[in-house]
């Protein structure tokens, strides 16, 4: 069977077609994939994700390149008879945005070539966003920045940009910025007087199209920078989206968006303030509860694992900070076990704790007590936590507990 010609290497603008069925197949999933004697239809590699459209009166909803069998239409809808001839159509608006993201990211990579020797080393077009791994040493805010603003110095300045057909030879002769990735003739794109290189995607016809690039992000990984990017109509959503943001945190302070930050900055140093006052006062609360419940046992005689005495209590809205510090105040008194838990929402919780002179393994009554709620936990012999999704066992799972260590 011929390759598919494909028709987005000279034309990255070409969003209607018409092609003949050569082949029919059927996926490990069932779906129906048609193969065409020529197509329009980018299929996913290179780090940029497939067209999708239709083809005839189906769907077009994946594209595999399979190299000897050619492109694979992966369609939903009524299939064509091979030999048919059919009509073609790309959807223009991720066609477009996968052309301004990677024609983005060769003007970005470029520009980090150009200013500090760093290459990239793969690019990947994910759903919100697009990531570049570079060798950039020593990545700071501002090398990024100037990156960037030459990268959009570039764009504005609308350079013209023209795909060329090189032999192995004429591409050894030529400044490539990476080298090619298989041999042979090579597709080759060119920004005019900026960067030169191989790749086989859809790209704009001058930078113009790109819009406007912006790094959301930047990372160190693996030993690499990854830089996280958008361009075009990415980035203007994605303003939007940041824009409304902010507008709306500035809103709750009756402030200008630009005097957010630092009231944002006070607000969290206050809070932080309060969470340990809070903290201080929670823990002298802990310490009357425990009286009380101590004093409450004491009355009512409630003795048991031995000569220990132990508290077996269920709260409602209560963190499981909150109940350690309770089993902490209550294990200072002599003999003491603590078997408590919380209804925390749609979470159980549970703390066992016991005093240095009472008998039992918390960890081991752990385990059982966590089976019960659904959930996992753990810890040492003389105290332990878990939680689970089982709210409505958490009262057994204390009475199992606790009757173990009658």
């Amino acid at each position: 069977m011929p390759a598919t010609e494909r028709l987005y290497y000279t034309d990255s603008r070409l969003l209607e077609f018409d092609a003949r069925v050569t082949g029919l197949s059927e996926l490990d999933d069932g779906q129906i994939a048609v193969t065409l004697d020529r197509t329009a239809f980018y299929p996913t590699g290179g780090g940029q994700p497939t067209d999708t459209g239709a083809l005839g009166e189906a769907r077009v909803i994946d594209c595999i390149d399979t190299e000897d069998e050619g492109v694979l239409h992966v369609i939903q809808g009524p299939a064509p008879e091979v030999g048919d001839k059919v009509h073609g159509r790309i959807d223009w608006l991720r066609r477009l945005d996968h052309l301004q993201q990677h024609t983005g990211q060769h003007i970005l990579s470029a520009a980090f070539v150009r200013l500090f020797d760093a290459p990239t080393l793969s690019f990947r077009v994910l759903e919100h966003e697009c990531e570049i791994d570079m060798e950039l040493d020593d990545p700071t805010d501002a090398r990024i920045e100037q990156a960037v603003d030459l990268a959009n110095q570039i764009i504005w300045e609308s350079r013209p940009i023209s795909i060329r057909q090189v032999t192995s030879d004429e591409a050894a002769a030529l400044p490539l910025r990476k080298e090619p990735a298989r041999a042979g003739e090579l597709r080759v794109i060119e920004i005019d007087d900026f960067d030169l290189t191989p790749c086989g995607g859809t790209h704009a016809r001058s930078t113009g199209e790109v819009g406007v690039i912006a790094v959301r992000s930047w990372e160190r990984a693996k030993g690499l920078t990854r830089i996280h990017f958008m361009a075009g109509i990415r980035a203007l959503a994605d303003y939007r989206k940041a824009n409304k943001t902010a507008r709306e945190v500035a809103s709750l302070f009756s402030a200008g968006r630009e005097d957010s930050p630092a009231l944002v900055a006070r607000l969290v140093e206050e809070s932080k303030k309060l969470r340990r006052r809070i903290g201080e006062l929670e823990q002298v609360a802990c310490r009357v509860e425990a009286e009380e419940l101590i004093a409450q046992a004491s009355n009512s005689g409630s003795q048991s694992a031995g000569s220990a005495r132990f508290i077996s209590s269920v709260f409602d809205d209560r963190s499981a900070e909150s109940l350690k510090q309770l089993a902490l105040a209550l294990i200072t008194n002599p003999n003491t076990i603590a078997l408590l838990g919380s209804r925390d929402g749609d979470t159980a919780r549970l703390v066992f704790a016991r005093s240095s002179d009472a008998n039992g393994d918390m960890n081991e009554l752990m385990r059982k007590a966590c089976e019960m709620i659904d959930g996992r936990g753990g810890g040492k012999p003389d105290m332990a936590q878990g939680g689970g999704k089982s709210v409505a066992q958490l009262g057994i799972a204390l009475d199992q507990a606790a009757q173990s260590l009658s």
